[in-house]
């Protein structure tokens, strides 16, 4: 009998510590498929800001940048506004301290042109996003998607880090220098790291 005891007890051991060697390799196996997909995804970045009221509106929102081999997208909800269009620009100052929202600067020209549609032969600033419409509920998406902006790439002329997104009261007419014409800023969104 206690050569049965003694048997039974030798396979109980053999048999535990199998199993545990089997689970080591397991774990080995998803800690290596991680790493994987982390290096994979490692090009990627993504960044949130929130859009906050400014010249006693009741303008908020949040701005999704994500960037990923070489263009960056842009999508924001924008909500608090008048049914309409309304002027939408990257300002050069990451800074919405002032009520009124002119603590960001003005927009982000990095490469001196003239004010203007996005794309205009004309030129335009990096900073010139267009308009975005507003329905009856004060609600505006929008989504633009370019290789001209990078997330802290380093690289003054492309760099949207340190800047500030802007909503106008009014539309911008893409002609009218340096602003377009679109009126006071109404909301503000620091873009920082």
């Amino acid at each position: 009998m206690k050569n049965i005891r003694l048997f039974a007890l030798a396979c109980t051991v053999v048999f535990a510590t199998s199993c545990k060697e089997t689970k080591k390799e397991t774990e080995t196996t998803v800690e290596t498929d991680f790493e994987e997909i982390v290096n994979e995804d490692a090009t990627e970045k993504n960044l949130s800001v929130s859009l906050y009221p400014k010249s006693g509106s009741s303008v908020e929102g949040t701005i999704n940048f994500s960037e990923k081999n070489g263009f960056v997208t842009m999508v924001g909800t924008v909500t608090g506004l008048e049914e309409g269009e309304h002027a939408i620009h990257i300002h050069e100052k990451a800074d919405c301290s002032a009520e009124d929202g002119t603590s960001s600067g003005g927009h982000w020209n990095p490469t001196g042109q003239p004010h203007g549609a996005w794309g205009a032969e004309t030129g335009y600033h990096k900073g010139d996003i267009g308009n975005l419409t507003a329905n009856v509920n004060g609600r505006a998406t929008i989504t633009k998607t370019t290789d001209e902006w990078c997330i802290g790439c380093g690289d003054e002329t492309k760099d949207i880090l340190g800047k500030a997104v802007i909503v106008h009261i009014g539309v911008d007419d893409l002609t009218t220098q340096p602003t377009g014409a679109a009126g006071a800023r109404v909301g503000c969104a620091g873009i920082i790291e």
